[in-house]
């Protein structure tokens, strides 16, 4: 059995979920998310927890089985509470800024960076070098950092780029100086 699959999934309180078939649907104060889940996989509520269970022992069934409830789970804290990445920036003249909904990068390219936020997703630059995203859909919000970081990622002689926070970059040694004969 799925360690993670057997974990009831406890629903905190002012977070309403409907079960219809297949189609999970959570709804709490921040927003309402719903997700297909696969016909395999079932789904009961009961009170105050989810249940999620599977059928048999094949091989897709237990992979689904984990990944259905931590999708679920995901759902229920991002609707309750939000998920947060955070990002830095690092580098002589690199800064971050937003200008209405847009944020708009300044990486060492001839031209700004700009990026639309998508729907669900805010975006906040509380400092020149700092973006935090925040969402309720955490695939979401990690798909869209991870956009982010793309536009510069981080290189390992000077550590100039994006980066996440709690990333940590390995450094290189740069040239060893005069070799050769």
């Amino acid at each position: 059995m799925s360690r993670i699959g057997k974990k009831p999934i406890e629903i905190p309180a002012g977070v309403d979920v409907k079960i219809e078939g297949n189609l999970v649907t959570v709804k709490g104060p921040k927003g309402t998310l719903s997700r297909d889940i696969h016909p395999n996989i079932a789904v009961e509520k009961d009170g105050n927890t989810i249940t999620v269970s599977r059928p048999d022992d094949s091989k897709q069934n237990r992979s689904l089985h984990g990944l259905s409830r931590t999708l679920i789970a995901n759902m229920v804290y991002g609707v309750n509470e939000t998920f947060k990445r955070e990002l830095e920036v690092n580098g002589i003249g690199y800064r971050a800024e937003m200008k209405g909904k847009d944020l708009v990068l300044k990486v060492g390219y001839s031209h700004d960076v700009i990026m639309k936020a998508p729907e669900g997703i805010t975006i906040e630059v509380p400092a020149p070098n700092k973006i935090i995203i925040s969402g309720t859909d955490k695939q979401k919000v990690g798909q869209f950092a991870a956009n982010v970081r793309e536009k510069r990622p981080p290189e390992p002689y000077k550590g100039k780029g994006i980066k996440y926070v709690e990333e940590h970059i390995r450094r290189k040694e740069g040239k060893a100086g005069k070799g050769g004969k």
